[in-house]
């Protein structure tokens, strides 16, 4: 007998020899091949790469198949653009043998089993889980985690987003906010996370700013009662009341969204966790113009800005409004404003008190006389002294030559008479 015959062994070897059906000793070679069962995750590696099918060698008796509809989540894939020869990966054992004896393995629900752990200690520890847009749904996004994972559009980001399909492709980092394993339903928040980002960015900016600094910010949104400024990460808001020294109706008058603007940070709420803006104290404040320029008695020209029933109020800066009584409008007993001065007439007044602690003037209509001088505006210059340049002064210039030189004539004449004498 050769020496390479095959000795049988006295006593079985486990794993190697096992007893036949006749009760000898025969080659165990099924316990030669790992012990696997269905619902297990394999590794193994990829052999061919076909059209409809994958086959990967996991060191069992038979490749096992994945079919393309096993391979991704994703819908109507290509094997070639999801696998390789030559590529390790994991597969769940689906089937051990189906009816034409094939080992049935699925990649997508490998991914599937081990994604699932990871989303569920993510949804527990609050951690955030990355995935790339798939799909463009009616309502949202679909991400790949290995699960298919929805992300609402309302929660795609902080403000609306208006065209979803730019997210297509891209990885994003998101919480879980509901897991449903019966419906294999997982529902996420970028928002979430993006609102967390900003909560550490504006702490790092409250740390920063503090009341009085002057800060330039970009115009985020526009309300009724304001304008809200971006600084970096955080929004301030800059209220009406403090967007000009003039009155304004509405926000939208005087600022845009997207435009830059410097600002004055008036108070921080670090507790709430709010920063009040203002955009008229970056801008010169015509009240102290009014100080600079003008004195009581002094007569300007200014602009009816609005009639009311004790009174009117004039513009004679922008944003300096005085009010004239009722009393000061007419020397004559006045009912009714309105029988004087209307809106956005030009008026000439006269100041009678100016109050700088309350910033407020007190002006007479009634008051000026004519041939008073009108004290120009700060940065015009006083008018002339007008000059008559009419054709009757012209002609009257001779005249008034000859008659300069009638004196020494009757100089001259005097002289004869007293040499005559």
């Amino acid at each position: 007998m050769s020496n390479h015959a095959l000795e049988t062994p006295t006593q079985p070897e486990e794993g190697v020899w096992t007893t036949g059906p006749d009760g000898e000793l025969i080659p165990d070679y099924e316990g030669t091949f790992p012990t696997i069962n269905e619902g297990e995750v394999v590794h193994g590696t990829v052999v061919r790469v076909d059209k409809d099918e994958v086959l990967v060698d996991i060191g069992y008796k038979s490749e096992g198949v994945i079919p393309v509809a096993e391979l991704s989540i994703r819908r109507n894939v290509n094997p070639a653009d999801e696998v390789s020869v030559g590529d390790e990966i994991d597969a769940l054992v689906m089937t051990k043998e189906d009816a034409e004896g094939r080992l049935l393995l699925s990649k997508k629900r490998a991914r599937f089993e081990l994604a699932w752990k990871a989303i569920e200690a993510a949804a527990e520890s609050g951690e955030p889980v990355t995935g790339r847009v798939i799909e463009v749904v009616k309502g949202g996004l679909i991400l790949d985690l290995g699960v298919r994972g929805f992300l609402p559009a309302s929660l795609v980001d902080i403000r609306r987003v208006q065209d979803l399909d730019e997210f297509l492709s891209k990885e994003l980092r998101c919480k879980v906010i509901e897991l449903n394993r019966s419906r294999n339903n997982v529902v996420l928040s970028r928002r979430a996370v993006l609102e967390d980002e900003r909560k550490e960015m504006r702490q790092a900016i409250l740390d920063r700013l503090n009341p009085g600094d002057v800060v330039e910010g970009t115009i985020s949104n526009i309300v009724d009662f304001g304008a809200f400024v971006d600084l970096d990460g955080m929004d301030g808001l800059i209220h009406i009341s403090e967007l000009s020294w003039s009155h304004v109706n509405h926000p939208s008058e005087v600022l845009e969204i997207g435009q830059k603007v410097q600002v004055k940070v008036l108070d921080i709420d670090r507790e709430r966790q709010r920063i009040s803006l203002g955009l008229k104290q970056t801008q010169t404040d015509p009240w102290q113009q009014v100080l600079e320029s003008y004195q009581e008695g002094d007569v300007v020209s200014g602009k009816v800005t609005k009639v009311v029933t004790f009174g009117a109020f004039v513009e004679i800066l922008p944003g300096v409004e005085g009010l004239v009584h009722i009393s000061e409008l007419a020397q004559h007993h006045v009912e009714n404003p309105r029988e004087v001065v209307s809106q956005g007439d030009t008026v000439n007044v006269r100041i009678l008190e100016v109050d700088a602690e309350r910033r407020r003037l007190s002006l007479s209509l009634k008051r000026v006389e004519d041939g008073m001088p009108i004290q120009p505006k700060p940065g015009d210059e006083a008018a002339p002294p007008a000059i008559d340049l009419s054709e009757d002064v012209f002609a009257e210039a001779p005249a008034l030559e000859a008659n300069a030189e009638e004196p020494a004539d009757v100089e001259a004449d005097s002289e004869t008479e007293a040499t005559t004498d």
